[in-house]
C-alpha cells in the first residue's frame, strides 16, 4: 500500500509539530511501509500535495495536522479512490473526535498502516463552493473563527475567552433560511451547519448528527444576553444545545441562507468572503476515510435524531 503524509510543521501557529517529522520518518522505516512525507509550506499547499499523491497512485493521504491541514487534504480526495487517514495535532479535532479516531500520534500512526483500519465513505459539505468536512458557520460563529485564527496560542482556554470576547461585540442579523419549498425569516446570533456531531473538543454543536446518513445539521441560535449565552455554552459540552429554546435547528441536503449582504463564513475554522446569497451542499458518499476496525460509525448509527428535527431536502 502506497502511503503519502502531509505533515503542517506549524499546526495551530505552534511548531510543536515538526517534532513529528523524525517519528514519521522512523516509523515508515520500522514499518518498511511504501510511503513519503511531505511538509506545507503555506496556505494552500497541502491540497497541491495530496492531487500529487493521488496522481502518483497513494492508496493512503494522511493529513498530519490540524483541522486546516485535514481540510486541504481532504479538498484533494473527494471522488478518488484514495483514502483520508487522519493524524490529529489540532487545537479541535473534531472529525478526529466524532469517528473515534486515536489523537495519541503513535496510535493514529498504528491505524493507518494496519490493515485492520477501516476505510468507510462519509459525506462531505460546500457552501458557495468553498468544501468543508466537520462544519462551517457564519454570524458570531465566522467572527469567532476570524480572531482565533490570529492567536499564537491555541487550546480550548483560549477558545473561550476569543468567544466572549467576540460576543461582547455582537451584532444580530437578520436571515431568510431555505430548505427545500419552506422559508423563514428570522433574527440570528450564529449559524453553524455540521456534518459531524461536534465542532471539537466535544463539543457538541449537532448532537447525534452523523457523517454517512446524507444529511447536513443547520443550528441557528437566536439573539441571546450574556446569562443565556453561558447556558448555551454548557449545553455544548452536554450534548443539549438543541433543546435550548433560543436554538432553531433544521436537518437537509441542501440550504439556502440570504442575509442583508456579504459577509465571512467559515469551514473547518478557516474564514472566507462570501456574498449575500450562501448556498451549503450536502455531497454524499463522496470522501473515503480510514477509521478503526472498531469505530464510533457503529453506534452512531443506532443513535436516533431528536424527534421532529428534520427537513429532509431534494
Amino acid at each position: 500500500m502506497k502511503i503519502r503524509f502531509i505533515l503542517n510543521p506549524v499546526s495551530g501557529r505552534n511548531a510543536r509539530n515538526a517534532r513529528l517529522l523524525p517519528v514519521l520518518r522512523d516509523f515508515i522505516g520500522a514499518r518498511s511501509l511504501d510511503a513519503d512525507v511531505h511538509l506545507t509550506e503555506g496556505p494552500g499547499h497541502a491540497i497541491e500535495l495530496a492531487r500529487s499523491a493521488v496522481q502518483s497512485g497513494c492508496q493512503r493521504v494522511v493529513a498530519v495536522g490540524g483541522d486546516g491541514t485535514m481540510n486541504e487534504v481532504a479538498q484533494a480526495l473527494i471522488n478518488t479512490p484514495a483514502a483520508l487517514a487522519l493524524v490529529p495535532c489540532g487545537s479541535g479535532n473534531g472529525l478526529a473526535l466524532h469517528l473515534g479516531l486515536p489523537l495519541a500520534p503513535l496510535a493514529a500512526l498504528d491505524l493507518v498502516s494496519q490493515i485492520g483500519g477501516r476505510v468507510i465513505a462519509v459525506d462531505t459539505g460546500s457552501v458557495n463552493g468553498h468544501p468543508f468536512f466537520n462544519a462551517m458557520g457564519l454570524g458570531l460563529d465566522a467572527e469567532v473563527s476570524r480572531r482565533f485564527n490570529h492567536l499564537t496560542t491555541r487550546g480550548l482556554p483560549a477558545y473561550a475567552r476569543t468567544a466572549f470576547a467576540a460576543f461582547n461585540q455582537r451584532r444580530s442579523e437578520r436571515c431568510t433560511l431555505t430548505v427545500g419549498e419552506r422559508s423563514e425569516t428570522l433574527d440570528i446570533l450564529l449559524i453553524a451547519i455540521a456534518n459531524s456531531d461536534q465542532y471539537g473538543n466535544r463539543a457538541f454543536i449537532a448532537p447525534g448528527a452523523s457523517v454517512d446518513d446524507g444529511q447536513l445539521d443547520l443550528i441557528a441560535i437566536r439573539p441571546v444576553n450574556l446569562l443565556n449565552a453561558a447556558i448555551l455554552g454548557s449545553r455544548l459540552f452536554f450534548g443539549t444545545i438543541d433543546h435550548s429554546p433560543h436554538v432553531h435547528r433544521l436537518s437537509g441536503s441542501r440550504f439556502i441562507i440570504q442575509r442583508a449582504g456579504p459577509g465571512l463564513v467559515h469551514t473547518d475554522g478557516e474564514t472566507h468572503e462570501t456574498g449575500a446569497r450562501v448556498e451549503v451542499l450536502v455531497h454524499p458518499g463522496s470522501l473515503r476515510i480510514v477509521v478503526p476496525a472498531t469505530s464510533r460509525r457503529a453506534a452512531l448509527a443506532q443513535k436516533s435524531r431528536p424527534a421532529g428535527l428534520a427537513l429532509h431536502s431534494s
